[in-house]
């Protein structure tokens, strides 16, 4: 029996002796394959394979270097997802990718996630978005910022623009005379030759105002044709003047921002009606007063007042623009942001798109005469700014959350013997809609208390002297006491911080807090912006 015993561990340990080395073998094959996984996980990660997203190029850090130098120009969009200016440009980016892809040209377009690829935000200073820019020739440290429209048909030209010719040469009078005749707006540079430093500006200038077509030429037989006695860039357009020049100093050195803005300026009608082809040329201009003429054009009478608003534009060329509005058509979009109705037509206001102040003529004669003087008025500082306001509804004091208007908010802002708390908002506003049911929830916790009042005030609606809304929503607290004073809240948006601020007398907190940005007045986060100008 012993011997029985001592036989079967004898093969139970041999067995023992083959199974261990089988079972070492396939955990280190486990670990070996646990580790070839992981390695191929980081060669994925720090691949540089280009790949693409509907004809989008997808970079980051790894592939970046590759894709600038296999594309001689690449336009490179950086966005964040949840950008709405981002998600209303994607559509036109990808069509434009695709025009540009199919016709077999040397022009890219890619992508860049900036809020996941933030060491490329930061190389390239990327802070708002979306922002586009251009790379050359592989270069990396010298990108040239997007300038032209973003819509397909725009990209797409511009990118043309930038890869070939800026200018066309122009060698005879004919040609000369067929390209001018072919277009509503030519801009032609005469020079005495081509290699100097005047026509190497203006070749700058054309490359980057890609909705113009220009011409260069040396030629003395054309500078004659067309009375050239020195290097000149003359701007050939069929309406107003016909022909506006520029005449280039000889002993300066030509400017290339005040090329542009000559050309800008001078390519625009005297009036130019405000629809969806023309808002981008008017704030594309960067003239910052605008003068605007509200008007039913169904109505003969008021229709004639074009003439007389015309005639007062030419003194004002480049110091400011003269808009039209058809209270009946695209201008109609216009109406609130000024506090009108379609009925208040014929009107005039004076907007100052930097400041956002507003101006209202008082009379209502709209000779050009009249209209002259109260333009120049209101640039020498006659003109007080016009505030709109509601009206103060009945009730406004009734609910935790006091209502206020431009007409009340004086009163009760600035009452010595009260601490009041404003949410500045917009109806339209993302932001302000999620954070309401915070700013009802602090109102009902103080409403008992005699010294603190929680009010709102739509910010489209009524404007406040010396307060300007930039964002929605925007929080002022407006301390009890004679120095009228007003501090801007910057802190997390809950009841917890709310209640810590104001029992704290309007002293933010000093810990970090996480803030959810405020949405511009184009309804995004002020990141994207652009301009809020496309609401004029």
């Amino acid at each position: 029996m012993g011997f029985f015993k001592s036989h079967l561990v004898l093969v139970l340990l041999l067995s023992l002796a083959w199974v261990a080395p089988s079972w070492g073998e396939d955990q280190g094959k486990e670990v070996e394959v646990q580790q070839t996984e992981e390695v191929k996980e980081e060669e994925e990660v720090i691949s540089t394979e280009l790949l693409e997203e509907d004809d989008v190029l997808v970079l980051h850090q790894h592939n970046f270097d590759r894709a600038l130098h296999e594309h001689r120009l690449l336009l490179v969009k950086f966005y964040a997802p949840w950008c709405g200016h981002c998600q209303a440009l994607a559509p036109e980016y990808t069509q434009a990718a695709g025009i540009l892809k199919n016709e077999s040209l040397d022009l890219r377009l890619a992508k860049v996630d900036a809020t996941e690829e933030t060491v490329l935000s930061a190389e390239f200073g990327v802070t708002g978005y979306p922002v586009l820019k251009l790379f050359q020739d592989g270069n990396r440290t010298h990108p040239t910022d997007y300038t032209g429209a973003r819509d397909s048909q725009g990209i797409v030209l511009w990118m043309k623009r930038k890869a070939g010719a800026s200018a066309m040469l122009l060698q005879d009078k004919d040609s000369t005379a067929e390209l001018i005749d072919s277009h509503d707006v030519v801009v032609v540079g005469f020079f005495k030759e081509l290699q100097g430093e005047g026509a190497q500006v203006f070749y700058e200038v054309a490359s980057d105002i890609v909705d113009i077509t220009f011409g260069i030429t040396e030629k003395v037989e054309l500078s004659q044709k067309y009375g050239i006695t020195q290097d000149t860039v003359c701007l050939f357009k069929k309406f107003d003047e016909k022909r506006t020049d520029f005449p280039l100093d000889s002993e300066q050195r030509l400017d290339k921002e005040e090329l542009s803005r000559f050309i800008v300026v001078h390519s625009l009608e005297l009036v130019m009606e405000f629809t969806s082809q023309t808002s981008s040329k008017i704030f594309g201009a960067k003239i910052l007063n605008h003068l605007l003429l509200f008007i039913n054009k169904t109505v003969e009478s008021q229709l004639e007042m074009v003439g007389n608003f015309r005639e007062a534009a030419a003194a004002f060329r480049g110091q400011v623009l003269f808009v039209l509005i058809d209270v009946n058509g695209y201008g109609a979009n216009v109406l609130h942001f000024f506090g009108l109705k379609s009925h208040d037509a014929p009107t005039l206001r004076f907007i100052n798109i930097e400041t956002n102040r507003k101006y209202r003529m008082a009379s209502e004669d709209f000779s050009a005469q009249a209209v002259g003087s109260f333009t120049q008025d209101v640039l020498d500082g006659k003109v007080k700014p016009h505030f709109m306001s509601e009206e103060i509804p009945e009730d406004w004091d009734k609910q935790p959350v006091k209502v206020l208007v431009g007409k009340n908010f004086e009163k009760v802002a600035f009452d010595e013997t009260k601490n009041v708390f404003v949410k500045f908002y917009a109806p339209w506003c993302a932001h302000c809609k999620a954070m309401a049911p915070v700013w009802e929830e602090l109102g009902e916790k103080y409403k008992d208390y005699e010294n603190i009042i929680i009010a709102k005030l739509d910010a489209t609606a009524n404007e406040i002297e010396n307060i300007t809304i930039h964002g929605y929503p925007t929080l002022h607290y407006f301390p009890a006491g004679p120095d009228r004073k007003m501090i801007e809240y910057k802190s997390a948006r809950d009841l917890k911080t709310f209640s810590k601020f104001l029992e704290n007398g309007g002293i933010l907190p000093t810990e970090k807090e996480v803030v959810e940005p405020p949405e511009d007045v184009n309804g995004t986060s002020p990141s994207d912006a652009t301009e809020a100008r496309d609401e004029l």
